[in-house]
């Protein structure tokens, strides 16, 4: 959102202050606003008509991700033999940020578990005989995955979860429950962290199929936003799986979570400002048309500097978030990175939305206007996939 010159008035040149294109980075290739487009029209045509209707039945149907998986938009980043893209990790920022351009966070995270928080657990753990069982079928969205870690007493302290899975014979069998698990009631694939040994860190993943013998939801969780996100509550009552379906080696499961969760909190921070960004458009919009005190709200000087210095910090955030995934492509060790970048935009995102509702005025709190629900849904972003308390402590013992 440039500032606008002294001779610019929003009231009588409509186009005054219009946001520049921000969908540019230093990183981009022509294929990167290639997927950009696609999503985009993706979007509008499958996505933004329907969103407002699983926001009310709780869950985004299944058929959604098969056509996404028709698309080629599901597994940008897994092998080529199995469906996927091959994609780096960059290719698969745009993906989740040309994504987080949806004001629908219930639809966003129902994909991205999915495609960045639970299937790279089988791109990058599972042996060829798991992938060639079921990573075609994720590519594809006919499976739909769930990552099943945090549990009642353990959220980000993942070495102190207590769900177990002993050996007997040629089985697992798994016993504990797993709490906020999104996808938790409609998910075919669960990849579930248990303790395997008594060392702290001693945690192993498994493959767990819906409708084994003992596994079952215990219950869907209602939430404060993410309403087209379905999240549940998981019970696994000596739920016996073959030995085969362990994922990854034995007791490194740990390692397993850690590396993943860069991933994934790359993505919360795609989502995030993509957010911030649609926040932002909407409320200069807004500002702009509504009239008050003989005049457009944007000609109050402290709501369009609140409005400049909320757009400068996003875009801050933003080429932050890109030299990320630009890092993680050229190998480098991004934990500290990641950590500060998943604090930060959680915590921004909230600042952004709160100041975007509150120059709605009373229609911000309205659930028919996109800020209200933007800003719902912007509240766990600074509380899931790493509360923002536990990233700035992995990155000060980083220093």
């Amino acid at each position: 959102m440039p500032a606008s010159p002294a001779s610019c008035t929003p009231s009588t040149d409509p186009s005054c202050g219009n946001p520049e294109p921000v969908n540019t980075s230093i990183y981009d290739t022509p294929e990167h606003e290639l997927l950009r487009d696609q999503v985009a029209r993706f979007l509008a045509r499958e996505v933004e008509p329907h969103a407002a209707a699983w926001e009310e039945q709780g869950f985004v149907p299944r058929e959604m991700l098969r056509r996404m998986g028709a698309a080629g938009l599901l597994g940008l980043m897994f092998e080529p033999e199995y469906g996927g893209g091959g994609a780096d990790a960059l290719m698969n920022l745009v993906f989740a940020e040309a994504l987080s351009q949806s004001t629908f966070g219930g639809f966003i995270i129902t994909v991205l578990v999915h495609t960045d928080m639970a299937g790279p657990h089988l791109h990058h753990a599972g042996s060829a005989a798991q992938k060639d069982r079921y990573l075609r079928q994720v590519t594809a969205g006919e499976k739909i995955c769930a990552v099943a870690i945090t549990e009642p007493g353990a959220g980000s302290d993942v070495a102190g979860i207590r769900t177990n899975a002993k050996r007997h014979g040629d089985h697992w069998v798994l016993n504990g429950t797993k709490m906020f698990i999104t996808n938790g009631v409609h998910a075919d694939l669960y990849f579930v962290a248990a303790k395997t040994g008594p060392g702290k860190r001693e945690v192993s993943m498994f493959i767990v199929e819906k409708g084994t013998p003992g596994f079952s939801v215990g219950r869907a969780l209602k939430k404060t936003g993410w309403l087209s996100s379905d999240t549940a509550e998981l019970v696994f009552d000596n739920v016996r799986i073959p030995a085969g379906h362990l994922l990854g080696e034995e007791g490194k499961g740990f390692y397993s979570v850690m590396k993943n969760f860069q991933t994934e909190r790359i993505a919360l921070a795609a989502m995030a400002v993509g957010h911030c960004q649609q926040a932002l458009k909407l409320t200069l919009d807004y500002v702009r048309q509504r009239q008050a005190f003989g005049g457009p709200l944007w000609d109050q000087q402290a709501i369009r500097q609140r409005l400049s210095m909320l757009d400068a910090k996003t875009r801050a955030a933003r080429t932050f978030m890109y030299h990320c995934a630009w890092r993680v492509t050229q190998g480098h060790d991004i934990v500290q990175d990641v950590s500060m970048l998943k604090a930060l935009t959680g915590e921004l995102v909230n600042e952004v939305l709160q100041s975007c509702q509150q120059f709605h005025g009373g229609m911000g709190y309205i659930r028919e206007t996109a800020v209200e629900r933007l800003w719902r849904d912007a509240r766990v972003l600074a509380i899931g996939g790493g509360a923002t308390e536990v990233m700035l402590e992995e990155v000060a013992k980083r220093y």
